[in-house]
């Protein structure tokens, strides 16, 4: 690990390995998706995290730069990622924003459930946009969460990220990520799996605790929720292949995709 520390293991983000394929494979999905609109682009992906769905970009479009506001995890990227078009800064948007206008396509995953001020934000990613480029956003759908999420400060339906995103941008088009039986196997004993947890706690007296001990919890209960919902009747790991990106019912997508114009 680089020297300024590993970056901790908080049951939210994916990259973490065994136990995390749904995780990991959910996420790249988004990436596979995007993959279609990076080829021979200038791409920033906002919120790149440890980068191991930004490092995919790079094999097909011009230039990728990943931006993230923890300086871990941009240095797990550096020690993990070598791509002559790639390259990984330090960089929080929601304090100031560099390279104004300059990105054909702003890639933004599983980041604005995260962000106190949204409508700020979605403003930010836009002076990234140079004329013509595109915001391709992904965030959870709200109607299909089973589980509270600590590092969540709040999630949308289809209708809520459209009339929010449609107050930032002029062409707004929403589609959802959905998985196939073996995904939707898995989510369901995850649902029940975290069912059992909440039953524990009849009072809601979580509710109470202070924030550490809650994102502690959160990160080791992340794991015994994925242990329970493997079980022994998993044939094989789950993969970005069982996640597809399309137009049906957004109510019953798992997260929603957006793909914004200024």
């Amino acid at each position: 690990m680089p020297a300024s520390g590993p970056v901790r293991f908080t049951g939210e983000r994916p990259g973490w390995g065994k136990g995390f394929d749904y995780d990991e494979a959910r996420h790249l999905a988004a990436y596979c998706y995007a993959a279609g609109l990076a080829r021979g682009k200038s791409v920033v992906d906002v919120g790149c995290g440890e980068g191991f769905g930004t490092q995919t970009l790079a094999d097909v479009a011009a230039t990728v730069v990943g931006l993230d506001y923890s300086a871990n995890a941009i240095a797990v990227c550096k020690n993990s990622w070598a791509k002559p078009n790639l390259t990984f800064r330090h960089e929080d948007i929601r304090r100031e924003v560099a390279g104004t206008g300059t990105f054909d396509l702003v890639v933004n995953f599983q980041v604005l459930e995260h962000i106190r001020d949204d409508l700020l934000f979605l403003k930010r990613l836009k002076t990234l946009l140079a004329p013509g480029g595109q915001l391709l956003l992904t965030t959870p759908n709200r109607l299909q969460s089973f589980s509270e999420n600590p590092y969540h400060l709040r999630e949308y339906t289809a209708a809520e990220l459209r009339a929010l995103l449609e107050q930032v941008f002029a062409q707004v088009h929403l589609l959802g990520v959905f998985g196939n039986d073996l995904v939707t196997a898995f989510d369901r004993r995850r649902a029940h799996a975290v069912q059992r947890i909440l039953r524990l706690d009849p009072l809601g007296l979580r509710k109470l605790l202070p924030a550490g001990v809650v994102t502690f919890a959160f990160a080791k209960l992340a794991a015994v929720v994925r242990q329970q919902a493997r079980g022994s009747t998993m044939e094989r790991a789950i993969q970005p292949e069982d996640f597809s990106v399309g137009a049906k019912d957004l109510d019953a997508a798992l997260d929603l995709v957006a793909h914004c114009e200024a």
